[in-house]
């Protein structure tokens, strides 16, 4: 908890709202321990008392206007679930990027349509780059993936985690593109269309409506991509999982699921195809979806 001394007058706190969820306000005077409320000025003007039990009862802190829109959320003086919300909302509609970093973590906002940052020329513009150097991209979480991986020789993994309709599923597909035009393969992306290509044939024996997602899949996918010693594709293994058994049957309203990427190194095979991988004698990149 931030220290007493932060809430004195002008200081920026968040109070709860019932339609906005969390609205910002300004202490019209200080906190002295031992007082049961305090004095806000709403952004709208209005002014409320907000009752204060105890110490740990004073709302959230707002962070300096200096830091709004930041890239990363652990550069934020409080973080919290007010502060994180406004700085996704802000970098959102104000600066019109659905990415923000939270350490080596990447959110993502689904903006339910087509953005142009998913070219070649993006790829390019990533490749090769820290995700320090560059804004916060799904490229950026693959390139550190697939560079340690070809650098170090180790299995590296990338998890994509949300509810039903947050773009699990777009962000594995634009992750497999990236390995695709990095590693070789971008003449026809033969690993992220053969893979993918599966979806609607599993998901129609087993995805369900949700309250966010119409067509919310039943499976999960653990998708291995295979890279050779030269750091180009060799092959690709996918494995479903059924999850959920009860939203076959009925509806159910939330919940969420995980993709798990995994790439790996391995010997040089002969053919390009999906049920090539049968043994892993060095290391490999894998996608798993559940």
């Amino acid at each position: 908890m931030a220290t007493l001394e932060l809430y004195s007058k002008g200081a920026s706190v968040w109070v709860p709202d019932p339609d906005e969820v969390w609205v910002s306000a300004q202490l019209l005077h200080d906190y002295r321990p031992g007082e049961k409320q305090l004095l806000l000025q709403l952004s709208n003007g209005n002014e409320v008392h907000y009752p204060v039990g105890s110490p740990s009862d004073l709302p959230p802190l707002g962070n300096p206007d200096i830091l709004e829109g930041e890239n990363d959320l652990t550069a934020l003086s409080f973080l919290h679930e007010p502060a994180v919300l406004h700085n996704l909302r802000v970098r959102f509609l104000d600066y019109n990027n659905i990415y923000t970093y939270c350490g080596i973590v990447l959110v993502a906002i689904n903006p339910y349509d087509q953005l142009p940052i998913y070219g070649e020329e993006v790829i390019d513009a990533y490749s090769g780059q820290d995700m320090t150097d560059m804004e916060p991209h799904i490229f950026s979480v693959a390139e550190e993936a697939y560079r340690t991986m070809t650098r170090e020789e180790k299995n590296q993994s990338i998890i994509i985690s949300g509810e039903s309709g947050s773009g699990k599923t777009v962000s594995a597909k634009f992750t497999m593109r990236y390995f695709a035009v990095v590693g070789g393969a971008a003449q026809q992306t033969s690993v992220e269309e053969r893979v993918l290509a599966s979806n609607p044939i599993m998901e129609s024996i087993g995805n369900a409506k949700t309250t966010r997602n119409d067509n919310s899949s039943r499976f999960g996918k653990y998708i291995e991509i295979g890279f050779g010693t030269n750091g180009d594709i060799i092959g690709a293994n996918m494995r479903t999982y059924l999850l959920e058994k009860s939203r076959v049957v009925f509806q159910v309203n939330s919940g969420y699921m995980w993709i798990f990427l995994f790439c790996t190194l391995v010997p040089k095979f002969e053919i390009l195809q999906l049920n090539v991988l049968q043994s892993v004698h060095e290391c490999c990149l894998l996608i798993c979806v559940f």
